[in-house]
């Protein structure tokens, strides 16, 4: 796992909203089979190379994270687009979906902090969760934005204020760490989402600036941001 800093959060706010739209391009662009069908592949692709890895490599483990967000958003819209399943009800079964994998880690690590990933079992887990948090992200955005109409820019501000709960809880208000992290985690989706889904959308809430160039003005800080986040690991391990 990388170090937990604010480049992280910056990294993971923008692979978050890079995924959603640049999902919606691949899959308004391409056929939807061709589009979800080579997500998934290069998904697994991207795991199987994080998985090999002894350590964190920090390309490796980011390429990872953006496609989990890809496809987390595909699966998403899957289910509330062709499986017509609920918002709402989708929403509480991908709630109860991450509820349970934590459980499951937690009933057989004793532990959920991502800083004691170090076997293969604990980071099946954590990837588990982190891909069924991105699906839950997904569609409590659209929820917030369609089903109860607050449309993107006010989801944007209410995930805002949402994700900066859990740290100001965990600063003044004793609030552990790993429950701070994984609420704060959760929350990354949908406010990176609504973000994007704002700048990007012809709705009447969005600036209608298009999936595709969106996705490209998100991917260059992203990236800039690994790369930087690339220099200070090993700076770091040249000085272990």
């Amino acid at each position: 796992m990388p170090e937990i800093s604010v480049l992280f959060w910056l990294i993971k706010i923008l692979s978050t909203g890079m995924g959603e739209t640049f999902s919606d391009f691949l899959v308004n662009t391409f056929p939807p089979e061709v589009a979800v069908g080579g997500g998934v592949l290069l998904l697994s692709v991207s795991l199987w190379l994080q998985f090999r890895a002894s350590r964190y490599q920090v390309w490796i483990y980011w390429t990872a994270v953006v496609m989990v967000s890809i496809v987390g958003t595909m699966v998403a819209d899957i289910v509330d687009f062709v499986a017509g399943i609920p918002l709402p009800a989708s929403t509480i079964a991908f709630s109860i979906a991450v509820a349970s994998i934590l459980a499951a880690w937690y009933r057989s690590e004793r532990t959920l902090s991502v800083h004691s990933i170090t076997t293969r079992r604990r980071e099946a887990f954590y990837w588990a969760t982190v891909m069924t948090t991105f699906a839950l992200g997904t569609v409590a955005g659209d929820l917030t934005a369609a089903t109860l109409h607050l449309g993107y820019l006010a989801s944007a501000v209410l995930f805002g204020v949402a994700i900066a709960v859990p740290a100001i809880a965990h600063r003044w208000f004793g609030m552990g760490a790993v429950a701070a992290f994984w609420s704060a985690y959760v929350v990354t989706r949908p406010l990176g989402a609504s973000i994007t889904d704002w700048l990007a959308s012809s709705h009447s809430d969005g600036l209608g600036l298009g999936t595709g160039w969106i996705s490209l003005a998100v991917t260059i800080p992203m990236v800039a941001g690994i790369a930087v986040a690339a220099r200070r690991e090993r700076l770091r391990r040249n000085e272990i």
